[in-house]
Parts: C-alpha cells; sequence; structure tokens
C-alpha cells in the first residue's frame, strides 16, 4: 500500500523518518504540481506494521506463469527465465524487521513514489510531452531495517500488483548452485559520494545494482546484455547523499541524520533575508533589487539578473544588448549570457547552510558556495552511456568551463559576512 503523505501518522504510529528520496531538476515541485504518489520528493515514514520481504526458497520450474509462487498473490516472488520451458523462481516471505518502499514510473498501488522521466529545464515548457519513457514501471525497491540505526538498501526491480518480479529470457541473468542474480533492461545506477555528502564531498564511482542487491561496474551501454565485473567489496546501502539513476531520473537519498546539515526554511529565509538586507543596487536603473524567495513571485523592476561570464548583478535593464543572447556588463564590458537569478528551493539539495551567493551556470539558480562545488564536480549519467554534470534544481547541462558564478552585489554584501 502507497503512503499517506500528507498525514504520516496514517502510515506509522512512531511518526520515525528514515530519509528523503528527492528528484533532481525539479527545485521542490513538479511542473504541473506534486499529486499523491507522483511528485518531486518522497519522504520515507517507518509504516505502522513492517512491509519488508526477504528472500527464501528458491526452484526450478518447467512452467512459471503456472507455478503456485507465482499464482498466490499472498505470495512475493522473483521469476528468472532461463528459457521458454524453464525459470528459477526464488519465494520470498514477510521481514517483521523491514520496510519495503518501491519506486517506478507505475501507477498501480505497489508503487510508493511515482517517477516520470526529468525533461531538462532549458528544454521544459507547460506542454511538455515525453515521448516513450526509458524508467521501468517498477524501477527499484528500497528496504529500510525498522530499527536504529535504520539502514537502508536498494535492489533493482519492484514487485507489481500480483506480487511478482519478472526477468524475462532477454534479460541479463545468472545463475549458480548458491546463487540466482540478474538485471534489468536499462539497469539501476548507484554512486556513493566520497567524503559524503558535504562540501568536501567528490564524485565516487557509478555502479549497478542488480535484483538481488550486488554491485557491477557499469556495462558497455546500459541495454548491453553481458554484465559486467562484480564488486564484491561494496555493498548497496544508502548512506546521506547517496544518488540513484533510473534511466530517466536522477533522485538523491537524504538520510534523516544528515539532512540536520541542511538550511530548514527558517534558516534559509534568515540567509536571504541577510542578502536583501544590503540592499543590493542595479548600477544601471539604480533600483533596490530584491533577491528571490519561495513566496517571491512577480518582482519586476526589482528582480536580480546576473552576467554569467563576471558574476555582476544588475536589474533587468537594455544597455549593452548586442543581441537576443549576448549582453556586455556595464561594469567589466564582458560579452555573455544576461540570466535571471533564481533561488535553489530545495533544500535538501544543499551541503551546508552558508548563504546563497554563487548560482549555476547558465540557468542561474542561485545556492552556497559549497554547494554549487559540490554539484558542479557530480556527473551524472545521460543517454545510454554518457554522463554529464547538471544543475540539481532544474537539470540543465552545467557549462564546461563555467559550471557555476560567484555573484557580485553592488552593495555591502561584497564584504566578509561576520
Amino acid at each position: 500500500m502507497s503512503a499517506d503523505l500528507t498525514n504520516p501518522a496514517a502510515e506509522s504510529t512512531e511518526n520515525i523518518k528514515y530519509g528523503e528520496l528527492i528528484v533532481l531538476g525539479y527545485n521542490g515541485h513538479l511542473l504541473t504540481g506534486d499529486k499523491g504518489r507522483r511528485r518531486s520528493k518522497y519522504v520515507l515514514w517507518k509504516r505502522a506494521k513492517a512491509s519488508g520481504v526477504k528472500p527464501s526458497q528458491k526452484h526450478l520450474v518447467t512452467n512459471p506463469q503456472a507455478s503456485m509462487a507465482v499464482q498466490d498473490q499472498s505470495k512475493h516472488s522473483v521469476s528468472y527465465t532461463l528459457s521458454r520451458n524453464k525459470a528459477i523462481i526464488v519465494e520470498y516471505l514477510k521481514d517483521e524487521d523491514t520496510d519495503m518502499f518501491q519506486i517506478g514510473r507505475s501507477m498501480e498501488g505497489p508503487i510508493d513514489f511515482v517517477v516520470m522521466d526529468t525533461v531538462p529545464g532549458h528544454l521544459r515548457t507547460q506542454k511538455d510531452t515525453t515521448p516513450q519513457s526509458t524508467i521501468s514501471r517498477f524501477a527499484c525497491r528500497i528496504i529500510v531495517e525498522r530499527s536504529p540505526p535504520y539502514t537502508a538498501r536498494i535492489y533493482a526491480a519492484g514487485f507489481d500488483s500480483g506480487r511478482n518480479i519478472f526477468l524475462g529470457e532477454k534479460a541479463v541473468k545468472w545463475c549458480s548452485d548458491d546463487n540466482v542474480d540478474g538485471l534489468t533492461t536499462n539497469g539501476v545506477f548507484f554512486m556513493q559520494p566520497l567524503g559524503g555528502f558535504s562540501p568536501t564531498g567528490k564524485p565516487g564511482p557509478w555502479r549497478e545494482v542488480s535484483v538481488g542487491g550486488s554491485l557491477f561496474s557499469l556495462r558497455d551501454s546500459r541495454p548491453s546484455p553481458l554484465k559486467s565485473h562484480q564488486m564484491t567489496e561494496e555493498d548497496n546501502i544508502l548512506r546521506d547523499g547517496t544518488l540513484i539513476d533510473l534511466c530517466g531520473a536522477t533522485i538523491v537519498w537524504r538520510s534523516a541524520l544528515g539532512l540536520i546539515a541542511s538550511p530548514s526554511e527558517n534558516e534559509f529565509q534568515q540567509l536571504v533575508g541577510r542578502l536583501n538586507a544590503g540592499r543590493p543596487q542595479c548600477p544601471v536603473g539604480l533600483n533596490t533589487l530584491v533577491l528571490p524567495t519561495r513566496g517571491s513571485l512577480n518582482l519586476r523592476d526589482r528582480q536580480p539578473y546576473v552576467y554569467i561570464p563576471c558574476g555582476h548583478v544588475h536589474g533587468n535593464h537594455g544597455w549593452g544588448q548586442a543581441d537576443t543572447n549576448t549582453r556586455k556588463c556595464p561594469l567589466c564590458l564582458a560579452d555573455g549570457q544576461f540570466t535571471k537569478l533564481q533561488m535553489g528551493c530545495e533544500l535538501s539539495l544543499y551541503v551546508d547552510s552558508e548563504q546563497p551567493t554563487y548560482c549555476f551556470s547558465p540557468c542561474g539558480h542561485m545556492v552556497s558556495e559549497s554547494t554549487a562545488k559540490f554539484w558542479s564536480r557530480i556527473a551524472i549519467p545521460h543517454g545510454s552511456h554518457g554522463f554529464e554534470t547538471i544543475c540539481p534544481f532544474c537539470a540543465t547541462p552545467l557549462s564546461d568551463s563555467n559550471p557555476h558564478v560567484k555573484l557580485i552585489f553592488q552593495d555591502n554584501t561584497d564584504l566578509p559576512v561576520t
């Protein structure tokens, strides 16, 4: 059963928060609004009753669709199809010590967090229609221990409405006397930042997680029919800042403990308020600018813009406009893009609680210095075998030469903050 996101108590009598899953690219809400299980962020609360499962016995069968383990909708099972008339079925039993949460594109009941393909901000409009999705209907599942320290683990593939997972004949799979496992078509990728989700964090190697929870180096391309090398000394535990890529959307896991380092809503408002207290001005129009917060809707002539090459902040003015894409900064005469500044409002994506004095290039989302530098180092899977750095708030690809910009205000905020 999926979670009642508006009332955590409906799912839990203890009100214990395991963590959050945030889809990169939406800055706090979907373009069409967060509705039910389809939203930009999903909070994992401890269930009122344990919902986890664990593997039990396995069977070799000649007619998998007729197998009792598959037909019995009270039992969970994974079917590994070896040929048309041969499959290994692994039965799963209820686990009173864990909770299970499932992620995928399907709107069916077993999916707790419905995730659709992310359209990058620079390609996004109100009328977006995504072509055929590359995200699996039942993409992955997360199993969380119900006792401290509430360890969470990820597994490829999720159980459908019949509580089954089917790996077809063409899926990558393997079996031995003591193990059977497999990979999904486009794969579930997994990355642990080295040094954690912190100002000093750096990208770790991307891995692919199997249905059984083992980790492998990446295949030559996502749909390759051959598995690669197993990383036997690494595990599938989600740690604060772990990235999960579903081939169409990338999700970051924030643990409840790790979120303490990110600013609260009140702290964030105070940080922006301190910048606004300096009364930054447009050097051309001499009008006072207002740095936007969640509540800023229509700032008009008070809306700040930035020259991406140099970082000088102005209001929207007509001076130095050569064409629709290039402007000349009145202060330093640098030519380049003139971009509207907007706040990075999804606070779970901040690695610290410092002032938002940097922005991503070219999109103009404002963040703290450490947050800008952290995400500028993280390459996200793109296509079948590529990677690119993106703004975590709108998914726009970052500039290779200048991924983030230090903002230069015409006011007292140029001085060190004490």
